[in-house]
């Protein structure tokens, strides 16, 4: 199991706070907009709506930008999902809709499998997520299988 995995495993607040430490470690924090590697003005932890270059953020505004926007993450994963969720599955879950959308979510086979009642092909399915802009990134492979540990936990 890798570092990040068990450290997110330590944490006992339940899967929101499990999956903010996974976010927060992958994404990272800027205070100042960026381009993404696929071109998208970013800010804080991987935000991008409505960012614009040379814009700045304080931490207090990026910690509530985090918690508001992956708060929404979850609730797409609490609609979406149609099986019970250990809290370590769902913090994956919540990581990924946070990372790559909800729509991409609900029209995956991700989805499809787990609501189907296949957990271990459902989070198998987190590996064939690593692209970007047509690249595979590095920095999605890692945090793919992290997710992907997360998801198979009690499996």
């Amino acid at each position: 199991m890798t570092p990040i995995t068990q450290r997110v495993l330590r944490v006992a607040a339940g899967s929101l706070a499990m999956a903010t430490v996974l976010v927060s470690h992958f994404e990272g924090r800027s205070l100042v907009a960026y381009i993404d590697p696929v071109g998208i003005p970013t800010i804080c932890y991987g935000s991008t709506a409505g960012v614009k270059l040379g814009q700045t953020k304080t931490p207090e505004e990026c910690q509530a930008l985090l918690a508001g926007e992956l708060g929404q993450a979850c609730a797409s994963v609490d609609r979406l999902v149609r099986v019970q969720l250990p809290p370590a599955r769902r913090a994956a879950l919540c990581s990924f809709v946070y990372n790559a959308g909800a729509n991409a979510f609900a029209t995956s086979t991700m989805l499809r499998k787990l609501n189907a009642g296949d957990a271990r092909g459902a989070c198998a399915q987190l590996d064939r997520w690593v692209y970007a802009g047509g690249k595979q990134l590095g920095g999605l492979v890692k945090r793919r299988q992290a997710e992907r540990e997360l998801c198979e936990v009690g499996l």
